[in-house]
């Protein structure tokens, strides 16, 4: 495929323009990208479900203080919302787990949902529901069109910055103000 660029372990950041209500103003993770597709995570998009809730509704109540018990479950994006992702650091013996590169981990069997609970779980990691997903060619099209900026992943962003603040905080990495910047940037 001529003018391939793979984008795994990129931010996606959405530009001020983006008018798909599923993604205006999100910080994406490219968590794997090949000429067949892409698929990521909205990593500062909240629920309204806490970590502590959500292990509640799932029966597996913190039996050790969690390290961030108010920490929001995330809105990883519009498929399969149903479903449940960790993304963390560090490997660990989890039934259903897959290595991202870099040290990341994304696991969706329910285990590290009972070692968190248990005090047992990762140090640093985000739960979110449901992922983004792309079909081959379309993450190349839209960045093409202007619609994401992107900047390599940083750990501290998804781990160590406020949600609020990670959309802007991935940007300023590129040295842009996203606040400076109009709706129809990039387009001619």
């Amino acid at each position: 495929m001529s003018g391939y660029t793979n984008f795994s372990h990129q931010f996606l950041i959405a530009m001020p323009g983006m008018d798909d209500p599923n993604f205006a103003q999100t910080l994406t993770y490219v968590l794997h990208h090949d000429e067949d597709g892409a698929i990521g995570l909205v990593v500062n998009r909240a629920s309204d479900l806490s970590i502590s809730q959500l292990l509640a509704e799932v029966q597996l109540p913190p039996v050790a203080p969690l390290r961030y018990p108010e920490a929001k479950v995330l809105l990883g994006g519009p498929v399969a919302q149903h479903v449940g992702f960790v993304l963390h650091r560090g490997a660990g013996v989890w039934t259903v787990s897959k290595d991202v590169g870099r040290e990341l981990f994304l696991t969706s069997s329910r285990d590290i949902l009972k070692a968190i609970s248990q005090g047992q779980g990762p140090d640093d990691y985000l739960v979110a529901l449901g992922y983004a997903g792309w079909g081959a060619g379309q993450l190349e099209q839209e960045m093409a069109s202007n619609t994401w900026l992107n900047c390599p992943a940083e750990e501290k962003i998804l781990f160590e910055t406020p949600l609020e603040e990670r959309w802007q905080a991935a940007a300023t990495s590129l040295g842009i103000d996203l606040r400076l910047l109009g709706p129809e940037v990039g387009h001619a």
